[in-house]
């Protein structure tokens, strides 16, 4: 398994959030999901300008074996997509946590971090799941 970066809060559903100050928060999934998922094929992200809301689904993540939905950490607009997956899904595979993020949003309620899992809760929440 992977080393999950200290910086980053979690959702049970496995998206990561990523705070980057200036209220925004960019968004992906774990290294965790991608491995579940396999090779991915097929990226689908909100468009810029779009409001997201946090626990619902705003992005999907296709793979040869699955699609699975994308849950949006944290309410807020869509400042910013990975407009490189579109032709490089498989940049998720690789680098889950660097260079495979899927969008940035500008954050509506900051607290709404508090309810995710920090990396000790999420790697313990991971554990759960194998046994």
């Amino acid at each position: 398994m992977s080393e999950i970066p200290g910086d980053l809060k979690f959702m049970k559903s496995h998206e990561w959030a990523r705070v980057e100050g200036d209220g925004k928060v960019t968004v992906g999934i774990s290294d965790h999901a991608q491995g579940l998922l396999g090779d991915l094929v097929y990226v689908e992200l909100p468009n810029v300008g779009d409001r997201v809301e946090a626990g619902t689904a705003c992005a999907v993540v296709e793979s040869v074996k699955a699609a699975s939905d994308v849950y949006a950490p944290v309410s807020g607009t869509v400042v910013e997509t990975n407009a490189a997956l579109a032709d490089k899904p498989e940049t998720i595979n690789e680098d889950a946590y660097g260079e495979g993020w899927l969008f940035t949003v500008e954050i509506e309620e900051a607290e709404q971090l508090n309810e995710l899992l920090g990396p000790d809760d999420y790697a313990e929440l991971l554990e759960d799941d194998d046994h």
